[in-house]
């Protein structure tokens, strides 16, 4: 039922909002009762802190995964970027809860969650880092900023891409990688 209730509440808050979506809203479409909500969730709220928890530890977890894998630092970067243009065909609906509902949590748990996004964000910066020690990168990047810049490209993506339109999302991720790490000037001939 918890199962449940985390999909019918995440596809109610795509499509309506997180605001504009009662606990009835969801329990209604479920055809059980407000007990059932509160048997699993304390609130609504708590509920919306139960979908970024799993989204963000989720995310975390797969790219420690990649961090401890890739041998490169280029194939680390490569992997972390597929793994978010991935994640919207996999995850679409909780990616855009997670990217879009922050807002309605309480300051305490919107500091827990932002702080996780802080270490998925200081992962890439650490990539960056040692890939430009080791000579994978450009002496003059800077890090932070383009990590910035990842993550701009690839979370946005959330908001305009259709995983089943003409693009792939192996293709996006192939486009934003190739434009991450060779940018869009022709090379000299």
């Amino acid at each position: 039922m918890k199962a449940d209730l985390i999909k019918q509440s995440t596809d109610l808050f795509v499509e309506k909002g997180f605001s504009a979506t009662s606990i009835q809203d969801i329990v209604d479409t479920l055809g059980v009762t407000k007990g059932s909500f509160y048997y699993h969730f304390k609130s609504k709220e708590a509920l919306l802190m139960d979908i970024h928890l799993r989204y963000i530890d989720d995310l975390l977890k797969r790219q420690k995964a990649i961090l401890d894998t890739e041998q490169t630092h280029r194939g680390k970067l490569v992997k972390v970027v597929e793994l978010l243009i991935h994640d919207i065909e996999t995850q679409g609906a909780l990616g855009r809860v997670y990217y879009r509902e922050i807002r309605h949590l309480t300051p305490e748990n919107a500091a827990l969650i932002k702080a996780k996004r802080g270490e998925f964000r200081e992962n890439i910066e650490k990539i960056m880092e040692a890939g430009i020690k080791a000579g994978e990168f450009r002496e003059n990047l800077q890090p932070k900023m383009i990590t910035f810049a990842i993550l701009g490209v690839t979370n946005w993506s959330y908001q305009w891409f259709n995983p089943e339109g003409v693009l792939s999302v192996a293709d996006l991720a192939d486009m934003y990688t190739d434009f991450i790490l060779n940018g869009i000037v022709a090379s000299e001939k």
